[in-house]
């Protein structure tokens, strides 16, 4: 059985391949360095190797990375566009949950050049276990319940992080404006995301490169033609559904996805990066549906 300890780095290097860390930004780095010296790989479950440019990490999570030199070699762990890369990392950033709800549908569209690289909105509201564990007002059931809100409007750490992997899809920068809002609901994101087609781009190729794209991934779901995602579908599960309108008139595109923000937008992408590392199958421990109803 597994017993809580103290953490004990020289023990961990002493007797792990791999470690998991999960823990609030500025803290990851001084294990990370320590482990991965010491041999060990680590999934980290934080922010602290998610961004690239320091500067902008440090703006928006309003600390100093202890250790820029590393954030070029950490993986961003997003299996389903780095699988290659994660198979040797020695540091994988795990990614947010809303980035995960928002990059799958958006990075094989602009990757193609289908879409126009300005004006992407993502829309994505979520349960409460998205805003954490604190014990704030703002997260007190009476404050909750029977209520919906958008929160850290203009201002969320996840904004940047979207941002940057777009933009490494596209080729170009893309210029996006997030907003989450918070659902009273216990879990899941929904996240409905527009967007335009490019000047000479066909609607029926969304689809189609969506469906070519993530036609044999294992936790992608893409939607049959007007069935759209709900967070029930997905609840507790590692999947993420995604549901595609696109108007070839209007050249209007509305991509809505749904996952569970505790699994595929957090521990059940560790665990699946966890398995591509190990060069295990990559369902390993996750492939079970969703537990409504």
């Amino acid at each position: 059985d597994l017993t809580c300890t103290a953490t004990d780095l020289n023990l961990i290097n002493n007797s792990c391949q791999v470690a998991f860390l999960a823990l609030p930004h500025g803290l990851s780095v001084p294990m990370v360095k320590e482990l991965v010296s010491g041999g060990v790989r680590c999934i980290d479950l934080g922010a602290d190797f998610r961004l690239k440019d320091v500067a902008i990490y440090e703006k928006y999570y309003e600390t100093v990375h202890e250790a820029p030199h590393m954030l070029a070699d950490a993986v961003y762990g997003l299996p389903e566009l780095y699988r290659d890369k994660i198979k040797d990392a020695q540091i994988v950033a795990n990614p947010g949950c809303y980035p995960t709800s928002a990059i799958v549908p958006l990075a094989p569209l602009l990757k193609a050049g289908l879409l126009a690289g300005e004006g992407i909105i993502v829309d994505s509201k979520s349960g409460v276990t998205g805003a954490g564990r604190s014990a704030k007002p703002s997260n007190h059931f009476c404050e909750v319940n029977e209520g919906f809100k958008a929160y850290g409007v203009g201002t969320h750490r996840h904004g940047p992080e979207i941002a940057q992997e777009l933009s490494l899809a596209a080729g170009t920068t893309v210029q996006m404006i997030f907003t989450p809002h918070l659902v009273p609901m216990n879990r899941g994101i929904l996240s409905t995301i527009y967007a335009r087609l490019r000047t000479g781009a066909e609607a029926g190729q969304v689809r189609k490169v969506l469906e070519e794209a993530y036609g044999t991934e294992p936790f992608v779901r893409v939607l049959p033609e007007g069935v759209f995602p709900h967070t029930k579908w997905v609840y507790g599960s590692n999947f993420i559904d995604i549901g595609i309108y696109a108007d070839e008139e209007s050249g209007q595109v509305i991509l809505v996805s749904a996952l569970d923000n505790l699994t595929k937008g957090a521990s059940g992408q560790a665990i699946q990066n966890l398995n591509v590392m190990f060069g295990w199958p990559e369902t390993k421990g996750l492939l079970f549906p969703g537990v409504h109803p």
